[in-house]
């Protein structure tokens, strides 16, 4: 992964890898992808685009990108083309796309610990410990956040993911600034 995008989307408090560390959440690759997959999408729209131009502009794996692109197709969130001038493209406006919603279907479940997931908790001190209490409510107030942002509201920097798609800017010199160095305001 290019080092540029990694910090652009650890700007937007989307991490790679599902784990807590040094105070930040961090998300799978896959939901990571599906991001970047909608990201794209949406830079795009309507215009087709295809896995192969993610893949390169990202430089990600291909096969990574199908599974992404055919789950993001089967929940509605894009509309799949197939054949030789096919691709994808968002199938709902960005306005409607919750990162929130996007990132709980796209996570296995974000217990941080264990004991906050029910069918793996086999801490005996469940009901009496504080500590999975507050990476419960942590936990909530990382998806409030994200509850709180649309796919528009994170695709502001829709014609630098244009250039970066058509191959016209490399994606290690598109900067932090370019792609959201600074975090897109969260509606109350």
């Amino acid at each position: 992964m290019k080092n540029s995008l990694r910090h652009a989307i650890s700007s937007q408090g989307i991490q790679t890898q599902a784990e807590a560390v040094g105070g930040g959440m961090r998300l799978t690759s896959y939901s990571n992808y599906s991001l970047r997959v909608l990201l794209a999408a949406s830079a795009r729209s309507p215009r087709l685009t295809t896995i192969r131009e993610v893949a390169e502009a990202f430089d990600l794996p291909e096969s990574h990108l199908v599974k992404c692109v055919h789950q993001l197709g089967t929940w509605g969130y894009l509309e799949t083309v197939r054949g030789n001038r096919g691709g994808f493209r968002l199938n709902r406006p960005a306005e409607s796309v919750s990162i929130g919603e996007i990132v709980r279907r796209t996570e296995d479940g974000l217990s941080v610990v264990e004991c906050l997931d029910p069918e793996t908790n086999t801490c005996p001190l469940t009901e009496r410990c504080r500590m999975s209490q507050v990476l419960r409510r942590a936990t909530d107030a990382f998806l409030d956040v994200l509850d709180r942002l649309t796919l528009a509201d994170v695709a502001g920097n829709e014609a630098e993911f244009r250039a970066l798609l058509d191959g016209v800017t490399p994606a290690r010199q598109i900067s932090v600034a370019t792609c959201g160095g600074e975090a897109p305001i969260a509606r109350a």
